[in-house]
């Protein structure tokens, strides 16, 4: 593991808002999270909203099945610093967490702003993160970034952390981000019209 990279955090996808977040279908597409963190072993936690109401996280994920999660709680806050992930952070001291999810203005940006307010560095995905209205998006996107998170994209996040191209790594990260790269580039395009 990269050694200044300690703890990312998944926030939920689900289901029951799945048809209605603004490019949902494309934020499935940059290299999941999971999968990469499992790659780079990196410690996933995950938080579903009210699952009783809107349903599981989603199967693409695998955080039902295939990746093993450090945490993978359910919630009814919109933060996902709920007091399972809060003590888990806290061993240690401040670390660093990527924040992926939906929305982007709810839960991604009360998660970032809770997680900056203790003293845990931020990494936001832009193309990891979606709304029901896709105008919130970039809105909340800047306003983290004003806040203090580093807003980036995965490419970049995963490449900053592998660091060099001779890392154990490399290939299959590498792989997933080629799979990726149609629909990561679509999310971007998307983006960065609005």
């Amino acid at each position: 593991m990269p050694p200044h990279l300690h703890r990312p955090e998944n926030d939920q996808s689900q289901y029951a808002l799945s048809p209605t977040p603004f490019s949902f279908n494309h934020t499935l597409s940059p290299p999941p999270p999971p999968h990469t963190g499992q790659i780079l072993s990196i410690p996933i936690y995950a938080t579903t909203q009210n699952r009783a109401r809107l349903g599981p996280t989603c199967a693409e994920l695998g955080l039902d099945s295939s990746v093993h999660a450090a945490a993978h709680v359910d919630k009814t806050a919109f933060s996902m610093a709920v007091p399972e992930i809060a003590a888990a952070l806290a061993a240690g001291g401040p670390h660093e967490a990527v924040i992926v999810g939906i929305e982007a203005h709810i839960c991604v940006s009360q998660t970032t702003l809770d997680l900056l307010a203790r003293g845990h560095t931020v990494y936001v995905l832009a193309d990891g993160v979606s709304s029901c209205n896709a105008e919130e998006v970039p809105i909340a996107l800047r306003r983290l970034a004003r806040a203090g998170a580093v807003v980036t994209t995965s490419e970049a996040f995963l490449y900053e952390c592998m660091g060099d191209a001779g890392v154990a790594e490399f290939k299959a990260v590498a792989g997933l981000v080629k799979e990726s790269k149609e629909g990561t580039r679509e999310v971007l395009q998307t983006l960065c019209r609005m």
